[in-house]
């Protein structure tokens, strides 16, 4: 027994550190305060952050659904963190859509307004990306209920203010949400008044609910990375790493740790603001599995799997958007590789027919890109013969909405009419569906 321990590969002393680690790890985690956090970091910095990854998650949730009144406090520590080891803000924020989809599918209040909580925060860290924030409030105020208009309350009082400044827009679609749910009168006086209570911030430019206390903003935005993961994704919460799992080859990652824990740690004691001047340095120091975890994510991104994550970006922003100039310049900024200008298209006409009538905003954002660039009038082009020649599969709102699309495209001369070559008005090469679509194009 005593051999196992002194041979420092051995699964019994591998056990033995894991225990301080996770010890030390809660330890550091408990005592956190605006105050000490400072102090905490370079602690938590020399402790295997890689290792014990699950570890930390696992005590950051749990302190702060013990300490919610602490959780501007945890987030900041957690947005230190991300600036280093990009896979434990990762992994910390899927576990916390995980408890809050969780805790709204068993309608578990307490647990709910914990997560929502700590994921206001981490937008306002900007380690989540704000389109979470305005899909947890669309979701909260799509059926309207007492508990979820009051947890959608405390969201925005969370998190409202950098909503101002990131999505403004956004923010004032989720407040006519709120008017339009005050108006209908179904909802508890009591909530009514936090509503009314909530213009009143709003009007007061969130004065008194800052998104960041000036004691807890250790990170420089551009140092910050932003992490964009939906309530609609599948996540996996990587529970194994809570669980101590012997390493084949502990010692040498130990040794990797040893070295980067230099670098963090004296890079740590310079600035004990907590900003990360050197973030790309630290970066390339990083051990090599993080590495090559990074970069299978990238190749992985190169796939499917990428396409559906741009597909669900352009969705939510064109849905997020109060009108068309807005969506037109929050869509123009994502960076599109050559070759999937098309889904942007694709997407915008999609959105188009899923509506129950039609709504100009769409051909008013489809008109816009097709005068800014030639590339997605040739890519409606595309997608009008698409549309046309499997037209009889559409339901008829769907058909309908299509051919007002494209006749505003037309109209407006965003669309040039020579696309009209492709229809041959003939009895065989017509259907009863493709003279309807017809029909209301020239309506």
């Amino acid at each position: 027994m005593m051999k196992d321990v002194e041979d420092k590969s051995s699964a019994e002393y591998q056990r033995l550190t894991w225990d301080a680690l996770r010890k030390s790890i809660n330890g550091l985690v408990n005592k956190v305060n605006a105050t000490n956090i400072k102090n905490i970091i370079p602690e938590l910095f020399a402790e295997n952050l890689i290792r014990g990854r699950g570890l930390f998650c696992r005590s950051c949730m749990k302190s702060q659904m013990a300490s919610p009144g602490f959780t501007d406090v945890f987030a900041a520590l957690v947005a230190v963190v991300n600036t280093k080891f990009t896979a434990v803000g990762e992994l910390l924020l899927k576990r916390i859509v995980l408890q809050l989809k969780r805790a709204y599918k068993r309608n578990d209040k307490p647990q709910l307004l914990a997560a929502v909580k700590f994921i206001a925060h981490l937008v306002n860290q900007q380690v989540a990306h704000e389109i979470i924030a305005l899909e947890l409030l669309t979701i909260l105020l799509e059926n309207p209920t007492d508990d979820s208009v009051e947890v959608a309350v405390g969201f925005v009082k969370e998190c409202g203010s950098i909503l101002q400044d990131l999505s403004p827009k956004g923010l004032h679609g989720i407040f006519e949400r709120f008017r339009g749910i005050l108006h209908e009168g179904e909802i508890d006086k009591r909530v009514q008044f936090l509503i009314e209570g909530l213009f009143a911030i709003r009007k007061a430019k969130f004065q008194g609910y800052p998104a960041v206390r000036p004691e807890l903003d250790l990170v420089d935005i551009e140092d910050q990375l932003t992490h964009e993961i939906s309530l609609q994704d599948e996540i996996d919460p990587e529970i194994t790493l809570d669980i101590f799992k012997p390493d084949p080859n502990f010692l040498d990652n130990e040794k990797r740790y040893e070295d980067m824990k230099k670098d963090l740690l004296g890079e740590t004691s310079e600035d004990e603001e907590g900003s990360d001047a050197g973030s790309g340095d630290e970066d390339d120091s990083e051990e090599e599995e993080e590495e090559e975890d990074e970069e299978q994510m990238k190749i992985k991104d190169e796939t499917e799997t990428n396409l559906v994550n741009l597909r669900r970006t352009i969705y939510l922003t064109i849905m997020s958007s109060v009108d068309f100039e807005e969506a037109g310049h929050k869509l123009l900024k994502i960076k599109l590789e050559p070759g999937q200008e098309m889904e942007l298209c694709i997407m915008l006409l999609e959105c188009c027919s899923q509506e129950r009538t039609y709504l100009r905003y769409y051909g008013l954002l489809g008109q816009r890109f097709c005068m800014i660039n030639k590339v997605h009038q040739e890519n409606f082009e595309k997608c009008f013969v698409q549309q046309y020649s499997m037209i009889h599969r559409l339901e008829t709102n769907k058909l309908r909405n299509v051919a007002k699309f494209f006749a505003h495209l037309l109209g407006t001369h965003a669309l040039p009419w020579h696309v009209l070559a492709y229809i041959r008005l003939t009895e065989e090469d017509t259907t009863s569906s493709s003279r309807i679509f017809i029909k209301i194009l020239f309506q």
